[in-house]
């Protein structure tokens, strides 16, 4: 049978990224450009600056994705961009080199759910992994807890109701004084303190996610106590996320009855939530985590996920468009 070689690019927020990937699971390359040094001093991720970046890098990361994999245009069998979700005019510069791309060497393009290519780091980083599994997917944009059926075929368990997990650790260490990205500097900050500050946990009926409670008490907290310890605040506020994603994914294992689960999104590179969901293990569920290098955006993952929307059959057009707010 012969090898099926795609070639990923990643655009949907402040990372350029093109991978060069063979059957989905063996990365060729996986080059990644990031412009967080670029946004740090605004505190965020800035749109316009983020587009005009991902102009001025697309070329040259695919060219040295090419390099990187010993292989040429001829090789690729089929161009697999992000087209959504993220912010619309990144989303735009690699979905348009793509359809260029697509066009002039005249191999199909097949669009990406950037959200089905979180799920598929795990596929990158765990050869024996197959569905049917429970993924838990964690980031910036997304809290959703997914059945994934098949390899192209999901059911959307339970979603966030307000802000997405890695937007609450953004915005709380904004508020303690850490900048951006949030993420790693709540997590680092955290393992100098102690959780002993009780927070409050949203429980819904369903396997919905409510984040924006805890996000409020920890504001407050920090504006009504100024001299409050920073590291037990992060520490306490990491620990209880951490319960709550724990307790609706239980929920979510006896509603299905799957004992796998996998990990995904930039939120998994969070080294607590890593060692808490580890354990478990110890009840009989076997937990997969992608290498830390696949949990945050990278073209590696969108390859994989296109990979398998190829061999599926799908193909796109050139009228593809960017869709910033495409659900799985």
């Amino acid at each position: 049978m012969k090898d099926i070689i795609t070639l990923g690019i990643e655009s949907s927020c402040d990372e350029t990224s093109v991978a060069i990937v063979k059957n989905g699971r063996e990365v060729l390359s996986n080059i990644i450009d990031s412009q967080i040094k670029i946004h740090e001093k605004y505190g965020g991720v800035v749109p316009e600056i983020a587009s005009r970046n991902h102009i001025e890098a697309i070329s040259r990361v695919t060219k040295m994705a090419l390099e990187e994999a010993k292989v040429t245009f001829d090789d690729i069998d089929a161009i697999t961009p992000t087209y959504g979700p993220g912010l619309v005019g990144a989303l735009l510069v690699g979905l348009s080199y793509a359809k260029a791309l697509s066009y002039s060497i005249k191999k199909p393009l097949v669009g990406v759910n950037h959200i089905q290519g979180h799920i598929a780091a795990n596929y990158i980083t765990y050869k024996e992994l197959q569905p049917p599994f429970l993924c838990l997917l964690i980031s910036g944009g997304n809290t959703q807890l997914i059945y994934v059926k098949d390899y192209t075929e999901f059911e959307v368990l339970g979603k966030t109701r307000d802000d997405a997990i890695g937007e609450a650790f953004d915005k709380v260490a904004r508020v303690v004084g850490l900048g951006y990205p949030g993420g790693p500097k709540v997590d680092s900050l955290a393992k100098e303190g102690k959780a002993n500050i009780e927070l409050p946990k949203t429980h819904m009926d369903n396997l919905d996610f409510s984040f924006s409670g805890i996000k409020t008490a920890v504001i407050n907290l920090n504006h009504n106590k100024p001299d409050i310890n920073k590291a037990d605040l992060c520490a306490s506020f990491e620990k209880t996320v951490t319960e709550m994603l724990i307790e609706n994914t239980r929920k979510a294992i006896k509603q299905t009855g799957l004992k796998t689960l996998a990990i995904g999104g930039g939120v998994s590179a969070n080294s607590y939530i890593r060692g808490e969901f580890l354990k478990l293990e110890q009840e009989g569920i076997k937990v997969y985590m992608p290498d830390m290098k696949l949990c945050t955006d990278n073209a590696a993952m969108i390859a994989s996920s296109g990979y398998y929307n190829f061999i599926k059959g799908k193909r796109d057009n050139l009228n593809l468009n960017a869709v910033p707010n495409l659900k799985l």
